[in-house]
């Protein structure tokens, strides 16, 4: 299934029995997950990660609601659960229509996961790839009606800028802008939102992709309170918007930012990211794109020490495909 299908379930209130979510925007993953989940008064079984094990998740679904409430079974991993344990998973929710299925998976090995959820086993799959610029802003804009933030599409793109394209972060800073209880611009964004698309960040990935000693400046970013998976996803947003712009070049000929990110950039900056895009090849764009998202979920699920080594390691090796 499509997204825009999954978004017409939604509107129309008709949401599914059960589901897979993956793909490459872990973003849109929890998304989905979070407006699936929610379900007054539910009976809610989450088994993340390394908690899965498939005979609580079998009673779980096996159990009638003693007040006629729903059984919600939540896997959310990025370990592949075996199709035998999907499929017996399937069977027990068609069989009560009082249960729930949702299943949250974030690793790379799509397609034999998502064959258990067909329309013979009542379940439907849907892949969810990184928004385009707009979508992000609608994402936002929806976010903030929920909140009761009141913010225009130009206040959501800024925001969405100073947090370099990370919607998990944009999302989380509009708890803040909630509280000023009147409409939210650039100016108020300004004031209270910290940006991690800072000239630091800029520069320092800059001097990455430059094939420069990078490791005082890491190191300074990090002692200054960034986050390794915030670094990392920085780093990705940007190297998927020269991809963009490389894209375009390719086709069109010139690069136009307003028609690429569906905003308009300072026209030093969009010209500097045009001159960037072109360095590249097809090959490396992907090749840096998959490092980059691989080790992202390695930090997820890994220690302070380990996410540091990681990132570490993980920018050298960028450098090497540069």
């Amino acid at each position: 299934m499509r997204r825009n299908e999954l978004d017409n379930l939604i509107r129309n209130n008709e949401r599914p029995q059960a589901v897979m979510l993956y793909g490459e925007s872990h973003f849109l993953i929890d998304y989905y997950l979070r407006i699936f989940s929610t379900i007054p008064d539910a009976n809610v079984l989450s088994l993340y990660h390394d908690e899965y094990d498939f005979n609580s998740a079998k009673v779980h679904l096996s159990q009638g609601s003693l007040f006629g409430d729903q059984n919600l079974l939540i896997i959310k991993n990025e370990k592949k659960v075996p199709k035998k344990d999907l499929d017996i998973l399937l069977e027990l929710v068609q069989k009560n229509p009082d249960n729930t299925f949702i299943y949250a998976y974030y690793g790379s090995d799509m397609k034999t996961s998502a064959k258990a959820f067909n329309k013979k086993s009542g379940g439907i799959e849907v892949r969810l790839f990184p928004p385009f610029a707009n979508e992000a802003r609608s994402l936002i804009m929806q976010e903030a009606q929920r909140l009761g933030v009141q913010m225009d599409g130009y206040a959501a793109t800024h925001l969405i800028e100073t947090q370099n394209g990370d919607l998990s972060l944009a999302f989380n800073e509009l708890n803040k802008l909630r509280i000023l209880g009147r409409p939210v611009g650039a100016k108020e964004i300004d004031a209270l939102v910290y940006g991690v698309a800072e000239v630091k960040i800029d520069q320092f990935i800059n001097h990455l992709l430059a094939k420069k000693d990078f490791k005082e400046e890491l190191q300074r970013i990090l002692e200054s309170g960034e986050d390794e998976i915030r670094i990392i996803t920085a780093i990705s947003a940007f190297i998927t918007q020269l991809y963009l712009f490389y894209a375009h070049i390719k086709i069109h000929g010139i690069a136009d930012s307003a028609a690429i990110l569906g905003y308009k950039l300072p026209q030093k900056i969009e010209q500097e990211r045009a001159q960037q895009s072109i360095r590249f090849k097809q090959e490396q764009y992907e090749t840096i794109l998959n490092l980059l998202l691989a080790n992202e979920l390695k930090m997820k699920s890994g220690g302070a020490l380990e996410k540091n080594a990681l990132l570490l390691a993980t920018l050298i090796k960028l450098q090497s495909y540069i």
